[in-house]
């Protein structure tokens, strides 16, 4: 039987983990939107559909392209603002109810989201019952779960994200699950260069560099430096990537190869996102890269939810 092509829109797009991820699950993305001009750089660099290069407050959804699905890896800092301030009598200014101010456009049939764990327990839960209100009110059933990467991909990444995806019809919210957990996994070592570029490595010039040497003895693992200590994760591990991975200082990952003490390559962070190696890194600083990593999703991830989207919506048509 042949199926229609199922749309989306990908708002707060990053560098298109989202996007990646939905469009191998076999769902089509018509356009996109993103402020960051370095992360739409990247974005432009891996994507041919349309993407808009500004704030969503600028974009009027009336005048773009009908989908069936909106996408967001929405940033919530703006919750910190409402929920502390004015409670949620005032909650326009958040960029959560941008995105419904695309929903009461476009009526999408799915709405596929991502945000930090957190968001779950945010102001006492108050944020999320918002949330959720909201979504229901507009006649969308709702499933949501907290994801672990190193646990619902073969990727060795401790990264925990809020999966919130709903739906119009009953019936396919009711023939969604979300997917099981996985007993595959790449050692860290799978991931890392033999050696690489000099810069990236450690010498005499790092302040906690006699430390670092002593105790790094591990080439399959991943340490941090925590300000006055060294950190091993011994459960094959990495920790979650950050923004500031970039800026050196306490929490960037280490690692120790053949040619000595280390710091992750944007490559080698684009491998623990799960990106593919065909995925193309424009001319910019390689702080950005970093930053860019740190904020983007786990593709792996993104892909093994929209695979079970896209097996409730068949199963059901």
């Amino acid at each position: 039987m042949q199926h229609a092509t199922i749309t989306v829109a990908d708002l707060f797009a990053g560098i298109g983990g989202i996007a990646l991820g939905l469009k191998r699950a076999g769902f089509k993305i018509l356009w996109a939107n993103e402020m960051d001009a370095n992360a739409c750089k990247t974005y432009s660099t891996n994507f041919k559909h349309k993407l808009y290069k500004c704030e969503i407050q600028k974009l009027n959804p009336d005048n773009l392209p009908k989908v069936d699905m909106l996408a967001a890896g929405f940033p919530c800092q703006a919750f910190s603002i409402a929920g502390y301030r004015k409670g949620f009598g005032d909650t326009r200014g958040t960029l959560f109810f941008d995105i419904m101010r695309f929903v009461d456009s476009i009526h999408p049939k799915y709405l596929f989201l991502e945000n930090v764990k957190n968001l779950e327990r945010h102001d006492n839960g108050n944020t999320f019952k918002v949330i959720l209100h909201e979504l229901e009110k507009r006649g969308y059933y709702v499933k949501h779960k907290v994801l672990n990467t190193c646990e619902y991909s073969d990727v060795p990444q401790n990264r925990e994200r809020i999966y919130i995806i709903a739906f119009k019809n009953k019936a396919v919210y009711e023939a969604f699950e979300f997917p099981k957990k996985t007993t595959k996994h790449k050692a860290i070592c799978d991931l890392l260069d033999d050696s690489t570029d000099e810069k990236y490595y450690y010498d005499n010039k790092t302040p906690f560099y006699s430390i670092l040497k002593k105790e790094m003895t591990n080439r399959c693992t991943v340490y941090q430096w925590r300000r006055v200590y060294l950190r091993e994760n011994k459960n094959n591990v990495c920790p979650t990537l950050t923004a500031n991975m970039g800026m050196g200082g306490h929490n960037v990952p280490l690692v120790l190869d053949s040619k000595g003490v280390r710091k992750l390559t944007p490559r080698e962070c684009a491998r623990f996102q799960g990106f593919p190696e065909t995925y193309k890194f424009p001319d910019i600083a390689n702080s950005a890269l970093y930053k860019q990593f740190g904020n983007s999703v786990s593709v792996p991830v993104i892909e093994t939810v929209a695979k079970e989207i896209m097996k409730a919506i068949k199963k059901v048509s």
